[in-house]
């Protein structure tokens, strides 16, 4: 008589753990009052699909098909927004859902989610230029850079401006959920860390790029360059009467124009770095510094402990930064 063996199903408990899974899920919901309303989000897979999309329509030459033709490129770029932008679409509408069933909104989803996308396509021109001048940056400002085209296709920071630019537009319209996750797609790919709500002005350059973090209040003016390893980041997480986080306060670094920060300076806290000033490597700055100032670990040796420079922009008010 042949004797049937267990399969691996069988083994393993398989069903076990599916009854077990089912549980921890429910007590999950229900820790959250959403066991009638299972969160439906966006989907990573799907927003990294349309990234894709949208940059083979930005720079369908280098990004798109290889065997692109002159006669074809407007087609294609066409053909990819339309798929591009159906499939985003349809994920702001899964943002705008979540949100409401947290709210108890009865907002008209479909209209609202038409217009943030309307609102998102007609600014991919002027996304388009503006990475351009982050483009000319790297390779003006790397000299080991041999043409316009390798910086593109080969260069972390390139990669994550790309995604940031498209992520700020998203969050400025009111997805923030779709912005993150487009930011985090970058940030597994290339190192870099930039949230969303981050103000970047024209000619941006990340050289190397890991390691680097830069906040969600963070303003940085034009022609800004920073190396590896660098943070801006906040000194101090206020909280409430109840002891939770308060957010959405200006706690980042603001980054006046033409500054360069070397790699692995730490600069935390709502300071200005006033225009054209040098943050030489491995610093650790918590004080505004004015314009022109050339900050290295000697000098910071004997630094006093607040800064003179800037200090009447500790009150919350901004540089005049003209960014885009």
């Amino acid at each position: 008589m042949t004797q049937t063996l267990p399969t691996l199903t069988t083994q393993l408990q398989i069903a076990d753990i599916v009854t077990a899974l089912r549980e921890a899920r429910l007590s999950a919901l229900d820790s959250r009052q959403r066991r009638d309303k299972p969160p439906k989000l966006p989907s990573r897979k799907a927003l990294t699909e349309v990234v894709e999309g949208l940059g083979a329509a930005l720079f369908p030459n280098r990004l798109g098909l290889p065997d692109l033709n002159p006669e074809g490129i407007d087609y294609f770029v066409g053909h990819s927004l339309d798929v591009a932008l159906r499939s985003l679409l349809a994920q702001i509408k899964l943002e705008l859902c979540f949100v409401a069933d947290l709210q108890g909104s009865d907002s008209v989803l479909q209209e609202e989610a038409q217009h943030i996308l309307r609102e998102f396509a007609h600014q991919l021109p002027q996304i388009r230029k503006l990475l351009d001048t982050d483009i000319q940056a790297a390779f003006d400002g790397d000299p080991a850079a041999r043409s316009i085209d390798e910086v593109l296709v080969c260069y972390p920071g390139i990669h994550a401006i790309i995604h940031h630019r498209l992520a700020h537009a998203l969050h400025k319209q009111g997805v923030p959920l779709i912005a993150r996750m487009i930011a985090e797609i970058a940030h597994s790919a290339t190192g870099i860390d930039i949230h969303p709500g981050a103000t970047i002005g024209e000619q941006f350059f990340i050289d190397h790029g890991t390691g680097v973090v830069i906040g969600e209040t963070s303003i940085i003016g034009r022609h800004v360059r920073i190396y590896q390893a660098v943070t801006l980041g906040a000194k101090r997480f206020p909280t409430d009467d109840h002891g939770k986080l308060t957010k959405g306060h200006a706690r980042h670094p603001v980054v006046e124009d033409d500054v360069v920060i070397y790699a692995g300076a730490t600069i935390l806290g709502r300071i200005t770095i006033g225009r054209g000033s040098v943050v030489g490597g491995n610093v650790w700055l918590t004080y505004s510094v004015p314009p022109g100032s050339n900050i290295n670990q000697a000098r910071m040796a004997g630094a006093p402990a607040e800064s003179a420079g800037l200090a009447s922009r500790q009150d919350g008010t901004l540089p005049n930064l003209q960014l885009n």
